[in-house]
C-alpha cells in the first residue's frame, strides 16, 4: 500500500479518538507503518502554537489572528510530520485537520470558508467523518466525565 493521509473530524465526545485508535491497531497488526498525529499540533513548534491557541488567557484573541495561528500550526505540522512520513511510505492518521478550521474559523468565527480554505489550497487529504447522534455524544461525554 502506498502512503496515505487520513484525517478524522467530529465534535468532542463523538468517538474520534476511539475510532482512530482502533484503526491504528488494526493497520499495525496488518504490518503497516502508522504515524498518529493531531491538529493543532503534531510537531514541536506546532505544539507550541497549540498552547497559545488553546490557552484560556487568550480568549480575547482576534478571530483572524486565531485563524492564522491555526494555519501556521498546520503548515509546520505538514512540513515536519506529515510530508516526511508520507515520503517514507507511512500511513498518517490525523485527529482533525482543515475541516475543523473551515467550521470553526471559516463559519463560526465568520471569516468565511473560502478565505480559510484559500490558505490551504492545493493540498489533498481524505477525511473520514464519524457521524454520531448528538444524544449519544452527550451521553458518552457525560459518562466519561463521571467515571469513578
Amino acid at each position: 500500500m502506498k502512503s496515505m493521509f487520513i484525517t478524522f473530524e467530529g465534535n468532542d465526545g463523538s468517538g474520534k479518538s476511539s475510532v482512530i485508535e482502533a484503526i491504528r491497531e488494526e493497520l499495525t497488526k496488518r504490518g503497516y507503518d502508522i504515524v498518529l498525529t493531531r491538529e493543532p499540533g503534531g510537531s514541536k513548534i506546532a505544539e507550541k502554537i497549540r498552547e497559545v491557541i488553546l490557552d484560556v488567557d487568550n480568549t480575547g484573541m482576534d478571530d483572524r489572528t486565531e485563524a492564522l495561528l491555526y494555519a501556521a500550526s498546520r503548515r509546520e505540522h505538514l512540513q515536519k510530520t506529515v510530508i516526511p512520513a508520507l515520503k517514507e511510505g507511512k500511513i498518517v492518521l490525523c485527529d482533525r485537520f482543515i475541516d475543523s478550521s473551515l467550521a470553526y474559523q471559516g463559519f463560526a468565527r465568520g471569516i468565511g470558508i473560502d478565505e480559510v480554505y484559500e490558505s490551504f489550497r492545493n493540498r489533498r487529504n481524505v477525511t473520514r467523518f464519524n457521524i454520531i447522534d448528538m444524544c449519544k455524544t452527550r451521553n458518552r461525554t457525560w459518562k466519561n466525565k463521571n467515571k469513578s
